[in-house]
This record gives structure tokens, sequence and C-alpha cells, in this order.
């Protein structure tokens, strides 16, 4: 099977790590890839959210099947165009994807649905952000409508901070607040079969416990120690098949990754929001654990044969992801800086690998000796990730692996998976 895969970060380096240990995926491509993906897959230049030249490279390169990595694509209706080519995707339409690109969308689905959530309010004006956020009181919880690369979400017991971010967005969604731990829960589907995979935890705030601004994520890990083992089969129950269900009776039916963002809250389950692709970094941790070659679930979602599956294998260890961040993020990050060790990685740690986000390949010309160096791209650098026996035989190794890399002005947390390997989450 000849695969395209659309993106270039961490989750799209995941993605390809998986498909490239795949023995049913004959040629790997990636648009536009980056540094790391370079190693496991093909790079080609293309503007991913403009569909009809995605679907003109995967038609180019031959690509028997198509995967669209971040939600910007596929909410601009990347996958609609590739399948109107004829061409297997993974990824829901741009009608579905809605669930990710308009949180208000995602609320309506849910109260119809009958889906546990929290209560909200969509406000369009000041007057209205000034009762929703009187009605809640705090914590804060104020939502950019649409994309917002995960970082859309003001939580906070500041009013004034609240009340700005809310008059900064075009539409918001003002939301009462869930206590209780967040999990995150993806399940893949063909429009009508549900198959969950295993929970994750991500950090998503900037520094250790919990504090500074929200970012898109700084670390993850699976699986959890601390949940109750019927959470999944209680979420699909639920949730994921509920949601399903909605959009194929509203005429959306939803093909693709379905992702869950959970509250365990004093009151039950909550679904804090969905997104419509593999979530980053849970995805890193997720598939470090799949034991089922991925091509043949996805496609299998694709072509509505997930019926027909076989039951998915995990392994019985952890995974651990640590996020390398530059200088700066999740402000305007500096980029350009020069990324060493990566090798060292590679060579010295059997049970960690690096994935790339923020990375770039600068081409040397100095010398005719000078080689290619990796440099930062973005605010996310790359997900360093391992496995082990256990949480904290995985998180050891990580931070291990973290410790051999160089890039100047970066942080990365120190906590991640910590309390949860204690036994304290």
């Amino acid at each position: 099977m000849k695969v395209l895969v659309i993106g270039g970060g961490a989750r799209e380096h995941a993605l390809c790590r998986s498909l490239s240990l795949d023995s049913e995926v004959t040629s790997l491509h990636c648009a536009p890839g980056n540094a790391g993906i370079a190693e496991v897959a093909e790079l080609h230049a293309v503007d991913a959210l403009d569909g009809p030249a995605v679907a003109d490279l995967a038609a180019s390169l031959g690509a028997e099947f198509v995967i669209v990595g971040p939600e910007a694509p596929l909410v601009a209706g990347v996958a609609d165009a590739v399948r109107a080519r004829g061409i297997d995707c993974f990824g829901p339409s741009r009608e579905a994807a809605a669930l990710e690109g308009s949180k208000a969308f995602a609320k309506e689905v849910m109260a119809a649905a009958g889906v546990p959530t929290g209560r909200s309010y969509v406000c369009t004006t000041p007057d209205e952000v000034d009762k929703a956020l009187d009605a809640f009181g705090a914590p804060y919880v104020v939502k950019d409508d649409g994309l917002a690369a995960g970082k859309g979400v003001v939580v906070t017991d500041d009013l004034a901070t609240a009340r700005a971010h809310a008059l900064s967005c075009e539409r918001t969604v003002i939301e009462e607040y869930l206590d209780g731990p967040e999990v995150s829960l993806f399940a893949v589907t063909d429009g009508e079969t549900v198959i969950p995979l295993q929970p994750a935890q991500d950090f998503k705030r900037a520094l250790d416990g919990d504090q500074g601004p929200n970012t898109g994520g700084m670390g993850a890990y699976s699986p959890l120690p601390w949940a109750d083992p019927k959470l999944v089969d209680e979420v699909e129950r639920t949730v994921l098949q509920p949601t399903v269900d909605e959009l194929r009776r509203r005429g959306t039916p939803f093909s693709g990754l379905l992702y869950a963002g959970l509250a365990i809250t004093s009151r039950g389950i909550r679904v804090i929001e969905f997104n419509a692709r593999f979530g980053d970094p849970e995805t890193q941790v997720v598939l470090a654990r799949l034991k089922n070659p991925l091509a043949g679930l996805l496609r299998a979602a694709a072509t509505g044969q997930l019926a027909a599956f076989p039951p998915l294998h995990w392994s019985e260890g952890a995974a651990v992801t640590v996020v390398i961040a530059s200088h700066n993020y999740p402000g305007t990050p500096r980029t350009g800086d020069l990324i060493t060790g990566l090798a060292d990685v590679a060579e010295k740690d059997e049970h960690a690998y690096v994935l790339h986000a923020g990375t770039k390949l600068e081409r040397r010309s100095d010398s005719a000796a000078a080689e290619d160096r990796v440099v930062s791209a973005g605010g996310r650098v790359l997900s360093v990730t391992a496995t082990g026996s256990d949480l904290a035989k995985a998180r050891e190794r990580a931070y291990r692996a973290v410790g051999r890399i160089t890039l100047d002005g970066s942080h990365y947390r120190g906590d991640i998976a910590a309390e949860a390997a204690e036994g304290k989450a």
C-alpha cells in the first residue's frame, strides 16, 4: 500500500513511524513533513489547506491511501477533495469536522445525543459575555469557538482576564468549570462502528505543577493506572457511540478519529471537548503501545470495514512523552536554533526515540564537507518518547533521553507522569 500522510508535526511523525514499521505499507510519503519525518518517509511540498493541491499530489504519487493529520485541513475540507478523486482517505468530511471547528456546534450535537457535558453559553456580544461570566462565576472557562491550535482556552479566577479573552474572540463559548482529572480518549470510527483506543493524559500548562499559560500540550502518558477499568467501555457507551450515531442521523457521518477530551468529575464523566483528529502529544504514547498494524486499522475506518476488524492488542507496559519547546513558547517562539544530541538518543537509548514537531533541515553550503543541521522551526520542537515496563521506567528513560538534547533557550516540564508513576494521581 502506498500511503501519503498530510501534516508536519510530532503527531504526523508518530503516525509515519508506526506506518514505516507496517508490512502493509510499501511506500510512505508525507507533505510537508519535517526533519525527523524525512528519515522514514519521502517529503513533498504542499499547501496542506488546499484540498485540490493535496488531491493532485496524492494522484501524482499513485497513493492508495491518504491520512490527514491536523485539524485545520480537515475543517477546510481536504479529506473531501481527496475522496472526490477516488482515493481512500482517513479523516472526517468538512461538515463532520465542525465537531472540532466549532465548539458551539459540538455542544449542539452533544445535547441532541444526550452526551454528558458542562453547561455553557455561546456569546457574541459584550453583554452576553458579562451575563455568562456572572452566571458561572470563578473559575472562569472561556473558549474561542473556532480553531486555536490548542491555545484558545483560558481557565482563570481573574474576571478581567476571562472577559478580555472572551472579547478577543469573534464568538466564544463560556462554560461551567469541571472538576476532576482530565483524560483523552481516541476512537477510530467509520461512521457506524466505534473502536476506542487506550486512554492517555496530557499536560496543557507550560510549567511544572500545572502552572503557566495553556499550550498545545507539554507531555503525555499512557496507560492511566488510577482510572476505573470500566472507563473506556463507559465512554464508548455514553459519549462516543451516541455522538457518531447523532452525526450519522444528521446526514453528516463522522469517519476518522474522534477524540474525546474528558473530565472525571465528582458527578461522573463529562466531555470537555471533541477533536476530529489524533491529539498531540497523546498520539505519541498511544501509538507507542499499539501492537496492531496501523495502516489496516485506519483504512478499515476509511472504507467502512471496521465491524470486521480484529480486536486491538496493546503492550502491557507504559509510554511517556516529554515535549521540548522553544524559547518563549507558548508566546511567539524563537526559531532557527541548532538542535544537538539527536544522534546520541538514537545510539544510546534503546527504548527511547525522538519525534520531531517544529524542526527543519538547514542546508549548509559554506564548505563541501559541511553537513545539514537540524534547527528549530516552531513552538513545540520535539517529543521525546520512551516505553518501559511501567510508568516509572518509561519516565526515567524519557527524561534521560531529554537530557542528551540541547536547544538554546528551550524548556520542558519536569513532572510529566510523575504523580501517576508514584501512585498519587
